[in-house]
């Protein structure tokens, strides 16, 4: 649980019940994320808007890789496993997501997803060393279609990740024990 005072589930009222009841609806169980959010409902509004307005016109798959990549590469236990639990559920064998986070995906990527991954975790790790080649290189393996707005798109992704994970980390939101269980 989160080091923040947060709402109970059986004492959630108002938005803060319609968020938890969504969660519930949607995956079975209320995110920590939620409850950290649960004191500030208005925000979750916002974080969850960002979200979508990046999303919106990404391939789901390369946002979940992304995120995994920069999430793994910046050590957030949360979304690497919230994340890596996505992609080990909808597109990749657990054992590939699991070299993605050991940062060895030897030959169980392609190379457009090899590169995705590499892009992920250096604009996560050294933005400022992001050149005009490792764009080039993404586009030439068909990633980046659309220029600008895919880069953008790349970037506001690990972006959002970035902005997202810090305060959840400072705040000690923890995995919830049902995905630790998946990887051990």
């Amino acid at each position: 649980m989160p080091y923040l005072p947060t709402v109970p589930p059986e004492e959630a009222t108002g938005e803060v019940k319609d968020m938890y009841d969504k969660d519930l609806a949607q995956q079975g169980y209320v995110a920590n994320y939620t409850r950290a959010f649960s004191v500030r409902p208005d925000v979750e509004t916002v974080w969850l808007a960002l979200k979508d307005a990046i999303t919106s016109s990404m391939d789901p798959r390369l946002y979940e890789l992304a995120t995994v990549a920069a999430a793994t590469g910046i050590k957030s236990s949360y979304c690497s496993l919230v994340h890596g639990r996505i992609l080990a559920t909808k597109y990749y064998p657990p054992g590939t997501v699991m070299r993605i986070a050991a940062k060895d995906t030897g030959d169980a990527l392609d190379a457009a997803d090899t590169a995705v991954v590499q892009f992920a975790r250096k604009v996560a790790l050294e933005a400022e060393k992001i050149t005009q080649e490792d764009v080039d290189h993404l586009r030439g393996l068909d990633v980046l279609r659309r220029p600008p707005e895919d880069r953008l798109d790349a970037h506001a992704a690990v972006l959002q990740v970035l902005l997202q994970l810090r305060p959840l980390d400072a705040n000690v939101v923890c995995p919830l024990e049902r995905i630790h269980a998946l990887i051990e």
